[in-house]
């Protein structure tokens, strides 16, 4: 009986995928794929088979066993799916939490067979092109530089025909009025106010077009990741040893910057643990010898800003080497013939390269992180009214920065990306006083006459908001 039950569900499922194959089919591709852009691009893979910020979508009809009609529901509101209990959304809400999904409640349900028709063309290969393999969400930019080319050469060869055209009419009028006619030379027709006006009008449109394209891309970096001076794990700190990112972004709760944490921060765990799990002294004597902490002491060391380099490296020296004789004391099959010497100016050659720059040429004082993450300045960004207003996890926008060995740029970043998370996310407001003055929300909310208040329903979508 319950093998006959099985196949029955199997039937089921399969004439449900069937049935919603035939929908699709029937859909539009073409409309999906704007869709699919504006509204899902930003957290799921154009290939449709890869993990991103959500789950690839190309399985999603298959894993939903067909469910149109809750993954409409889905799509619309997936915590509200989740809040009731259903066993599927439950299923991706734990597999991708804390990150929520934006709500599309505007979307249609033809609107989401669009897009799942473009994602069936684009599994099938018919989508154009799906992007390289992995996180990749930023649409991919058309090469249209033939075309402009075609259209300069078309536009150029038109000015000359007109130009001959207009040449000869001159001609002819001016024998008919028995007027001698001086042809102009390529020389001083090319020289012309009207040809240079031209020239310069050309450029100036050009120029404009550069620059608005390049300040619109400005900051957009996604997946930036940068060989920093010191080769900081956030899979260690935030990851293994559950560190709290407000521990050493302490900005992010209470200014607009999330600030790049000082080495005093650092030196309230190292300076009892000295040695690094993966990298022993290599990484974390660059925090010693940036703040003038020796480790071999346990003591700052006096006047340390006016020591010249050579008196820095030997008391550095001295705590690698010693270390290094450590470490092969307890490695009992190493042989005692390795050259501590050469490790120890290796060492700290390194050390001394990734401390110094073109703008920094003393080993000691602050270290010179490289930026991930930078807005324009024509855009606003509080840290604190997300963080500590808004209840927003750092994941949301950083990703599952704990298990990042290197940092990298999780997010595009964009215009359409913020507003697309303000349209969908949900206004915290339980026992939250920043938001009291919104009476009459809360009195909606009492009577049931208002499901929720998003982002959008207090002015998240005004300009000067975020252009001030």
């Amino acid at each position: 009986m319950m093998s006959n039950l099985l196949k029955f569900r199997f039937l089921q499922v399969l004439f449900l995928l069937l049935f919603v194959s035939a929908n699709l089919s029937a859909a539009d591709s073409k409309v999906g794929k704007t869709l699919f852009i504006t509204n899902c691009a930003q957290c799921h893979a154009k290939n449709m088979k890869d993990k991103l910020t959500g789950p690839p979508l190309g399985k999603a009809i298959e894993n939903w066993s067909g469910d149109m009609k809750g993954i409409y529901s889905w799509v619309r509101n997936s915590q509200a799916m989740i809040a009731a209990g259903n066993a599927r959304a439950v299923a991706v809400w734990n597999e991708y939490k804390p990150t929520q999904m934006n709500a599309f409640p505007t979307l249609k349900d033809e609107d989401i067979d669009n897009i799942f028709a473009y994602v069936d063309e684009t599994m099938k290969g018919g989508g154009g092109t799906t992007g390289p393999k992995g996180p990749v969400v930023e649409e991919a930019k058309e090469d249209h530089t033939l075309l402009y080319g075609v259209a300069f050469f078309l536009l150029g060869a038109l000015a000359i025909v007109l130009s001959r055209i207009i040449n000869n009419l001159k001609k002819t009028s001016a024998e008919q009025a028995g007027e001698t006619f001086t042809e102009r030379s390529w020389t001083e027709a090319l020289t012309s106010k009207g040809v240079i006006g031209f020239i310069i009008f050309a450029l100036i449109v050009l120029g404009g077009y550069t620059t608005v394209n390049n300040a619109i891309s400005f900051g957009r970096q996604q997946n930036y990741a940068p060989d920093q001076p010191v080769k900081f794990s956030h899979k260690t700190h935030a990851g293994l040893n559950k560190i709290d990112c407000q521990y050493c972004h302490d900005g992010a709760r209470r200014s607009k910057s999330a600030v790049i944490p000082a080495t005093n921060t650092c030196m309230n765990c190292h300076k009892a643990i000295k040695v690094g799990s993966q990298y022993k002294t290599a990484e974390l004597t660059k925090i010693f010898v940036s703040t003038g902490f020796d480790p071999y002491t346990s003591q700052y060391i006096p006047n340390y800003e006016n020591l010249k380099e050579e008196e820095v490296a030997a008391i550095f020296k001295k705590w690698i080497g010693f270390n290094y004789r450590d470490e092969r004391k307890l490695d009992l099959e190493a042989k005692a013939t390795g050259d501590e010497t050469a490790f120890v100016n290796d060492q700290w050659d390194a050390i001394a390269a990734s401390l110094k720059t073109e703008y920094k040429d003393k080993v000691q004082g602050p270290i010179e992180w490289k930026r991930v993450h930078n807005l324009p300045d024509h855009v606003y960004f509080n840290h604190s009214q997300h963080v500590t207003v808004g209840k927003v996890a750092c994941q949301s926008c950083h990703g599952t920065v704990e298990k990042m060995e290197v940092l990298k740029q999780h997010a595009p970043l964009s215009m359409g990306w913020c507003i697309n998370c303000h349209r969908g996310t949900e206004v915290k407001f339980k026992d939250n006083d920043f938001y009291k003055n919104y009476a009459r929300y809360h009195e909606e909310m009492k009577k049931g006459t208002r499901e929720k208040v998003t982002v959008e329903d207090i002015g998240g979508l005004e300009c000067q908001k975020c252009h001030y």
